[in-house]
């Protein structure tokens, strides 16, 4: 079984930037039916605070064949560490990944 963090490691992303991050779920064996995602500030290392809502102000995640996207990340406050969390089903099986973005000047 692969790795839940994605290959990329810790992401910058400049607090202007909007982006909407891909996740490619071939690794975990296959089309993931449904998908969905929250977002957390992890900055304080002991409390994840849930922004979702700050960060994704809009949009879902969208499945082409193996490829998750998502809504794009934005708003971001800067040094603050963000923990991307992304959930799918294939096959009855419930998978999940997260990406970390650090947001940058």
């Amino acid at each position: 079984m692969p790795s839940r963090q994605v290959k990329q490691g810790r992401i910058g992303q400049g607090v202007d930037e909007k982006i909407a991050y891909t996740i490619n779920t071939t690794p975990w064996g296959g089309t993931p039916v449904v998908a969905a995602f929250k977002a957390f500030d992890i900055t304080s290392g002991r409390q994840y605070d849930d922004v979702t809502a700050i960060v994704f102000p809009s949009g879902t995640t969208s499945v082409s064949g193996d490829v998750i996207t998502l809504p794009l990340l934005q708003l971001l406050t800067l040094d603050h560490v963000y923990r991307v969390e992304v959930k799918w089903t294939f096959g009855g099986n419930t998978f999940e990944c997260f990406l970390e973005v650090l947001a940058e000047r």
